[in-house]
Protein backbone atom coordinates (compact mmCIF):
# COMPACT_ATOMS: atom_id res chain seq x y z
CA UNK A 1 0.00 0.00 0.00
CA UNK A 2 1.39 3.38 -0.98
CA UNK A 3 1.94 6.05 1.65
CA UNK A 4 1.79 9.77 1.17
CA UNK A 5 5.02 11.70 0.89
CA UNK A 6 5.67 15.42 1.23
CA UNK A 7 8.03 17.10 -1.20
CA UNK A 8 9.72 20.34 -0.15
CA UNK A 9 11.38 22.58 -2.72
CA UNK A 10 13.24 25.59 -1.35
CA UNK A 11 13.94 28.52 -3.64
CA UNK A 12 16.13 31.58 -3.29
CA UNK A 13 14.88 34.14 -5.79
CA UNK A 14 16.29 37.60 -6.48
CA UNK A 15 13.82 40.21 -5.27
CA UNK A 16 13.58 41.64 -8.76
CA UNK A 17 12.22 38.30 -10.05
CA UNK A 18 9.68 37.48 -7.35
CA UNK A 19 6.67 38.79 -9.26
CA UNK A 20 7.43 36.71 -12.33
CA UNK A 21 8.25 33.69 -10.10
CA UNK A 22 4.85 33.89 -8.40
CA UNK A 23 3.10 34.34 -11.72
CA UNK A 24 4.89 31.28 -13.12
CA UNK A 25 3.88 29.13 -10.17
CA UNK A 26 0.30 30.37 -10.37
CA UNK A 27 0.21 28.98 -13.91
CA UNK A 28 2.14 25.82 -13.00
CA UNK A 29 -0.25 25.14 -10.12
CA UNK A 30 -3.01 24.35 -12.60
CA UNK A 31 -1.06 21.22 -13.56
CA UNK A 32 -0.66 20.21 -9.92
CA UNK A 33 -4.35 20.72 -9.29
CA UNK A 34 -5.18 18.45 -12.23
CA UNK A 35 -2.74 15.69 -11.23
CA UNK A 36 -4.37 12.65 -9.58
CA UNK A 37 -1.06 12.00 -7.80
CA UNK A 38 -1.16 15.40 -6.04
CA UNK A 39 -3.03 15.61 -2.72
CA UNK A 40 -2.38 19.29 -2.01
CA UNK A 41 0.24 22.02 -2.41
CA UNK A 42 1.24 25.36 -0.95
CA UNK A 43 3.87 27.96 -1.83
CA UNK A 44 5.02 30.02 1.17
CA UNK A 45 7.33 33.03 1.30
CA UNK A 46 9.74 33.79 4.13
CA UNK A 47 8.47 36.74 6.18
CA UNK A 48 11.71 37.89 7.81
CA UNK A 49 13.42 40.82 6.12
CA UNK A 50 16.75 40.83 4.35
CA UNK A 51 20.03 40.55 6.22
CA UNK A 52 23.53 39.17 5.96
CA UNK A 53 22.22 35.68 5.29
CA UNK A 54 19.66 36.69 2.69
CA UNK A 55 21.13 39.65 0.83
CA UNK A 56 18.47 41.00 -1.50
CA UNK A 57 16.94 37.59 -2.16
CA UNK A 58 13.49 36.28 -1.32
CA UNK A 59 13.09 32.77 0.09
CA UNK A 60 10.20 30.48 -0.91
CA UNK A 61 9.23 26.96 0.12
CA UNK A 62 6.93 24.87 -2.06
CA UNK A 63 5.22 22.00 -0.22
CA UNK A 64 3.53 19.31 -2.30
CA UNK A 65 1.84 16.26 -0.80
CA UNK A 66 1.96 13.33 -3.23
CA UNK A 67 0.04 10.07 -2.94
CA UNK A 68 3.48 8.42 -2.83
CA UNK A 69 7.03 9.18 -3.93
CA UNK A 70 6.66 6.61 -6.70
CA UNK A 71 3.43 8.21 -7.90
CA UNK A 72 5.26 11.52 -8.12
CA UNK A 73 8.39 10.25 -9.87
CA UNK A 74 6.83 7.59 -12.11
CA UNK A 75 3.34 8.98 -12.35
CA UNK A 76 3.24 12.76 -12.48
CA UNK A 77 6.69 13.16 -14.04
CA UNK A 78 5.78 10.82 -16.90
CA UNK A 79 2.31 12.26 -17.40
CA UNK A 80 1.12 14.71 -20.03
CA UNK A 81 0.80 17.35 -17.31
CA UNK A 82 4.48 17.44 -16.43
CA UNK A 83 5.92 19.13 -19.58
CA UNK A 84 3.65 22.14 -19.06
CA UNK A 85 4.52 22.29 -15.37
CA UNK A 86 8.24 22.07 -16.09
CA UNK A 87 8.07 24.75 -18.79
CA UNK A 88 6.73 27.25 -16.25
CA UNK A 89 9.29 26.55 -13.51
CA UNK A 90 12.36 25.80 -15.66
CA UNK A 91 13.74 29.38 -15.42
CA UNK A 92 13.96 28.95 -11.62
CA UNK A 93 15.55 25.50 -11.36
CA UNK A 94 18.96 27.07 -10.81
CA UNK A 95 17.49 28.87 -7.78
CA UNK A 96 16.58 25.64 -5.98
CA UNK A 97 18.45 25.09 -2.72
CA UNK A 98 16.73 21.86 -1.68
CA UNK A 99 14.33 19.41 -3.32
CA UNK A 100 13.54 16.30 -1.28
CA UNK A 101 10.75 13.95 -0.25
CA UNK A 102 9.82 13.66 3.43
CA UNK A 103 7.71 10.91 5.01
CA UNK A 104 4.99 12.18 7.38
CA UNK A 105 5.28 11.18 11.04
CA UNK A 106 2.53 10.67 13.64
CA UNK A 107 3.38 14.05 15.19
CA UNK A 108 0.63 16.30 13.91
CA UNK A 109 -2.38 18.23 15.17
CA UNK A 110 -3.99 21.63 15.39
CA UNK A 111 -3.31 24.48 17.76
CA UNK A 112 -5.68 26.18 20.14
CA UNK A 113 -6.18 29.09 17.73
CA UNK A 114 -8.68 26.86 15.91
CA UNK A 115 -11.40 25.63 18.29
CA UNK A 116 -12.20 21.96 18.05
CA UNK A 117 -15.65 20.88 16.93
CA UNK A 118 -16.09 19.58 20.49
CA UNK A 119 -15.46 23.00 22.02
CA UNK A 120 -17.51 24.78 19.38
CA UNK A 121 -20.46 22.48 20.08
CA UNK A 122 -20.36 23.24 23.81
CA UNK A 123 -18.29 20.38 25.25
CA UNK A 124 -19.44 17.31 27.15
CA UNK A 125 -22.78 18.77 28.20
CA UNK A 126 -23.76 19.44 24.58
CA UNK A 127 -23.02 15.88 23.48
CA UNK A 128 -24.86 14.46 26.50
CA UNK A 129 -27.91 16.51 25.52
CA UNK A 130 -27.52 15.35 21.93
CA UNK A 131 -27.46 11.62 22.65
CA UNK A 132 -30.19 11.88 25.29
CA UNK A 133 -32.51 13.57 22.79
CA UNK A 134 -31.43 11.21 20.02
CA UNK A 135 -32.06 7.93 21.82
CA UNK A 136 -35.36 9.23 23.12
CA UNK A 137 -36.37 9.58 19.47
CA UNK A 138 -34.81 6.25 18.43
CA UNK A 139 -36.70 4.21 21.01
CA UNK A 140 -40.00 5.68 19.76
CA UNK A 141 -39.18 5.11 16.09
CA UNK A 142 -40.78 2.07 14.43
CA UNK A 143 -37.88 1.62 11.99
CA UNK A 144 -34.99 1.97 14.45
CA UNK A 145 -36.32 0.75 17.79
CA UNK A 146 -35.86 -2.96 16.88
CA UNK A 147 -32.11 -2.34 16.47
CA UNK A 148 -31.87 -1.03 20.02
CA UNK A 149 -34.04 -3.55 21.87
CA UNK A 150 -32.66 -4.01 25.37
CA UNK A 151 -30.61 -0.83 25.19
CA UNK A 152 -28.32 -0.50 28.22
CA UNK A 153 -29.01 2.58 30.37
CA UNK A 154 -25.43 3.81 29.88
CA UNK A 155 -25.47 3.45 26.10
CA UNK A 156 -26.41 7.05 25.34
CA UNK A 157 -23.59 8.37 27.52
CA UNK A 158 -21.08 6.00 25.89
CA UNK A 159 -22.06 7.39 22.50
CA UNK A 160 -21.79 10.93 23.89
CA UNK A 161 -18.18 10.38 24.98
CA UNK A 162 -17.46 8.63 21.66
CA UNK A 163 -18.72 11.62 19.68
CA UNK A 164 -16.92 13.98 22.02
CA UNK A 165 -13.61 12.25 21.36
CA UNK A 166 -14.23 12.05 17.62
CA UNK A 167 -14.82 15.80 17.49
CA UNK A 168 -11.69 16.70 19.42
CA UNK A 169 -12.65 16.28 23.07
CA UNK A 170 -11.12 14.18 25.87
CA UNK A 171 -10.03 10.61 25.18
CA UNK A 172 -12.62 9.22 27.59
CA UNK A 173 -13.93 6.60 25.18
CA UNK A 174 -10.47 5.29 24.34
CA UNK A 175 -9.53 5.22 28.01
CA UNK A 176 -12.64 3.38 29.18
CA UNK A 177 -14.02 1.44 26.19
CA UNK A 178 -11.35 1.05 23.52
CA UNK A 179 -10.73 2.38 20.03
CA UNK A 180 -12.52 2.31 16.71
CA UNK A 181 -12.47 -1.49 16.57
CA UNK A 182 -14.50 -1.67 19.79
CA UNK A 183 -17.16 0.65 18.38
CA UNK A 184 -17.28 -1.31 15.12
CA UNK A 185 -17.82 -4.55 17.04
CA UNK A 186 -21.01 -3.10 18.56
CA UNK A 187 -22.63 -3.24 15.10
CA UNK A 188 -21.66 -6.80 14.17
CA UNK A 189 -24.58 -8.96 13.07
CA UNK A 190 -27.20 -6.19 13.25
CA UNK A 191 -27.74 -6.12 9.46
CA UNK A 192 -28.52 -2.41 9.33
CA UNK A 193 -30.46 -1.46 6.21
CA UNK A 194 -30.04 1.68 4.14
CA UNK A 195 -33.51 3.00 5.18
CA UNK A 196 -32.50 2.52 8.82
CA UNK A 197 -29.20 4.33 8.24
CA UNK A 198 -30.98 7.27 6.66
CA UNK A 199 -33.51 7.45 9.49
CA UNK A 200 -30.57 7.46 11.96
CA UNK A 201 -28.99 10.37 10.09
CA UNK A 202 -32.25 12.34 10.05
CA UNK A 203 -33.00 11.75 13.72
CA UNK A 204 -29.58 12.78 14.96
CA UNK A 205 -29.91 16.03 13.01
CA UNK A 206 -33.28 16.61 14.65
CA UNK A 207 -31.69 15.82 18.01
CA UNK A 208 -28.88 18.29 17.31
CA UNK A 209 -31.50 21.00 16.83
CA UNK A 210 -33.32 19.99 19.99
CA UNK A 211 -30.09 19.86 22.01
CA UNK A 212 -29.10 23.35 20.89
CA UNK A 213 -25.95 22.44 18.99
CA UNK A 214 -24.57 25.25 16.81
CA UNK A 215 -26.44 25.78 13.57
CA UNK A 216 -23.75 27.59 11.57
CA UNK A 217 -23.06 26.02 8.19
CA UNK A 218 -19.43 25.19 8.94
CA UNK A 219 -20.20 23.21 12.09
CA UNK A 220 -23.24 21.42 10.74
CA UNK A 221 -21.49 20.42 7.51
CA UNK A 222 -18.59 18.90 9.49
CA UNK A 223 -21.03 17.24 11.92
CA UNK A 224 -23.10 15.75 9.12
CA UNK A 225 -19.99 14.64 7.23
CA UNK A 226 -18.98 12.48 10.20
CA UNK A 227 -22.51 11.16 10.64
CA UNK A 228 -22.60 10.11 6.98
CA UNK A 229 -19.14 8.54 7.17
CA UNK A 230 -19.79 6.73 10.43
CA UNK A 231 -23.23 5.38 9.54
CA UNK A 232 -22.04 4.04 6.21
CA UNK A 233 -19.24 2.16 7.95
CA UNK A 234 -21.79 0.89 10.48
CA UNK A 235 -23.92 -0.55 7.66
CA UNK A 236 -20.90 -2.34 6.20
CA UNK A 237 -19.63 -3.73 9.50
CA UNK A 238 -23.14 -4.91 10.45
CA UNK A 239 -23.35 -7.08 7.34
CA UNK A 240 -22.62 -10.78 6.90
CA UNK A 241 -19.47 -10.36 4.81
CA UNK A 242 -17.77 -7.69 6.91
CA UNK A 243 -14.15 -8.17 7.88
CA UNK A 244 -13.37 -6.50 11.23
CA UNK A 245 -10.62 -3.89 10.87
CA UNK A 246 -7.29 -4.16 12.64
CA UNK A 247 -7.01 -2.37 15.96
CA UNK A 248 -7.46 1.34 15.24
CA UNK A 249 -7.74 4.47 17.35
CA UNK A 250 -10.88 6.58 17.57
CA UNK A 251 -11.02 8.71 14.40
CA UNK A 252 -10.46 12.43 14.80
CA UNK A 253 -12.77 14.76 12.91
CA UNK A 254 -12.17 18.44 12.29
CA UNK A 255 -13.44 21.33 10.22
CA UNK A 256 -13.93 20.22 6.63
CA UNK A 257 -11.69 17.17 7.11
CA UNK A 258 -11.93 13.44 7.41
CA UNK A 259 -9.50 10.87 8.78
CA UNK A 260 -7.56 8.73 6.27
CA UNK A 261 -9.51 5.52 6.96
CA UNK A 262 -7.99 2.32 5.60
CA UNK A 263 -10.22 -0.71 5.50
Amino acid sequence: MSTQTVEYIRYRIPESRTAEFLAAYTRAAARLAAAPQCVDYELARREEGTGEDTGDDAHFVLRITWTSAEDHLKGFRTSELFPGFLAEIRPYIENIEEMRHYAPTPVRGTGSALPSLYDWAGGAAAFSRLTSAFYDKVLKDDLLSPLFAGLAPEHAEHVAVWLGEVFGGPTTYSDTQGGHTHMVAMHAGKHITEPQRRRWVNLIQDAADEAGLPTDAEFRSAFLAYVEWGTRLAVYFSGPDAQPPAEQPVPKWSWGAMPPYRG
